[in-house]
């Protein structure tokens, strides 16, 4: 089964929510990991299952980037701010490579998060309609 990552810093949790809200449809049908807030955020306020990590913070990052190492994601879709300080970069930065190293589709702003997300979509024989 299809299974992607949504995470978001606090800043942009608002977009995450509504780009979760936009394709319930599809996400409904899949796999959805996340981190803690963002998770529970998307589960409380759009409805979907998801399976939550610790918060960015604590390790969710890294607990998400030992997925990717194991093979266990097919895409992330991590709208980051990138005009604040994040006390966790390191980690952050961590996940970033470990997706270049394995070749997993990373969308890192709501623009290409919608095409990430309709290519994996696409490889399940759906499309996205907003």
């Amino acid at each position: 089964m299809t299974r992607i990552a949504l995470i978001a810093h606090d800043d942009e949790k608002p977009e995450m929510l509504d780009f979760a809200a936009t394709h319930e449809p599809y996400l409904s049908t899949i796999d959805i990991v996340t981190t803690g807030t963002t998770g529970e955020r998307i589960r409380d306020e759009v409805g979907l299952s998801v399976d939550r990590k610790a918060s960015g913070p604590m390790g969710g990052d890294l607990q998400i980037g030992g997925m990717v190492a194991e093979d266990a994601l097919d895409a992330i879709v991590f709208l980051r701010d990138p005009l604040t300080a994040q006390p966790h970069e390191p980690d952050i930065s961590a996940l970033l490579r470990i997706c270049d190293v394995h070749d997993v589709p990373l969308a890192t702003t709501r623009t290409a998060a919608e095409y990430v997300l309709a290519g994996v979509a696409a490889e399940d024989g759906v499309e996205l309609t907003e």
